[in-house]
């Protein structure tokens, strides 16, 4: 064997080393160092929990709060068992009545249930995500709108800045009687809470979705306004071809802003307005004054953390897939 070849092989051997030291490196970055941040989190907590206590008793641990997603889930369980058996109770009734009386119409009614934990989560993420669309619908086109052009900007900037960090709690009692007074139905297709939730969220995620895209949109590069005015685009055509593609970045920066607002109003504007919901859950439960209250409570803060974490990471990767500067998009 030939000098050159046994260096050519431990060159290889060293490259194959060091790609798997690199490899050892990422894998630990990426999962040892958060299990471990975890870890000691959980520690802590269990630590801390044993030497507080409240009027309901021990403050929960994980063990405890453990214990109560799983009897959440047990609870879910059963409830959709009531509510098939309900059914299948009305479908056997209303077939019977027919064979009796084939002239008669069936009427099918609803399970009425009350709504499990799980029934709530479902509910506040169609609550919130009507409240950020609705709000996506206004803030964009105002933003790109107060882009373009300075004198809009700096009439409409006041206003912003004045609304910008208004409570929830307090545009709540304005939501409710305006809603009071004009959402006036027999047969209303959605309740009257579910509307409250849905407008104070709008209102409270309006701003970051206006600012943002104001700002990406007056800081468009000058060699794309300069290309825009030689092709002489048409406005719309300079929105869409110029515009909203240079400006991706920040937009949604501001909607990923908004979600995580809208997300924490939610919870606060459920609790108030008593809208079905993951707020109401924890508010039942702090009315409640149980011994397993505080451990439900806990149960519902971590989900509620926990799908605040998924939906920033779910706007981030629908930043991903809209932008063109893949740079942009790494936090």
């Amino acid at each position: 064997m030939t000098t050159s070849s046994v260096s050519s092989k431990l060159d290889l051997s060293s490259a194959k080393s060091a790609k798997l030291q690199q490899f050892v490196k990422a894998t630990t970055k990426m999962l040892a160092l958060p299990l471990l941040g975890i870890m000691i989190f959980l520690l802590l907590w269990s630590i801390a929990a044993k030497n507080i206590h409240t009027s309901l008793g021990e403050f929960p641990g994980p063990n405890a709060v453990l214990n109560q997603f799983n009897s959440l889930y047990n609870e879910h369980t059963a409830e959709r068992e009531k509510a098939d058996k309900f059914y299948e109770r009305q479908e056997v009734r209303n077939a019977k009545r027919v064979e009796a009386d084939p002239t008669y119409q069936p009427k099918v009614r609803k399970y009425t249930g009350k709504e499990t934990f799980l029934d709530q989560i479902i509910t506040s993420l169609i609550t919130v995500t009507s409240g950020f669309l609705l709000a996506a619908i206004i803030a964009i086109p105002l933003g790109i709108a107060m882009g373009l052009s300075k004198n809009l900007n700096s009439a409409i900037n006041p206003i912003i800045q004045i609304f910008k960090p208004v409570s929830p709690l307090a545009w709540l009692p304005l939501v409710t009687m305006v809603v009071s007074a004009l959402y006036v139905s027999n047969d209303p297709l959605v309740s009257k809470s579910f509307v409250n939730s849905l407008l104070t969220v709008t209102l409270c995620s309006l701003w970051p979705m206006v600012i943002n895209t104001s700002i990406g949109v007056s800081s468009l590069d000058q060699d794309l306004k300069n290309v825009s005015r030689v092709l002489r685009l048409p406005i719309l055509t300079h929105i869409r071809k110029i515009v909203l593609p240079a400006s991706v970045p920040m937009i949604f920066t501001g909607m990923r802003l908004s979600f995580g607002v809208a997300w924490m109003v939610l919870i606060a504007a459920e609790m108030l307005a008593q809208n079905p919901g993951l707020g109401k859950f924890v508010w039942d439960e702090f009315q409640n004054g149980s011994s397993d209250s505080l451990a439900r409570i806990m149960a519902a803060v971590i989900v509620i953390g926990f799908i605040g974490f998924i939906l920033d990471r779910g706007m981030l990767q629908l930043q991903r897939l809209a932008s063109w500067d893949k740079s942009a998009t790494t936090v």
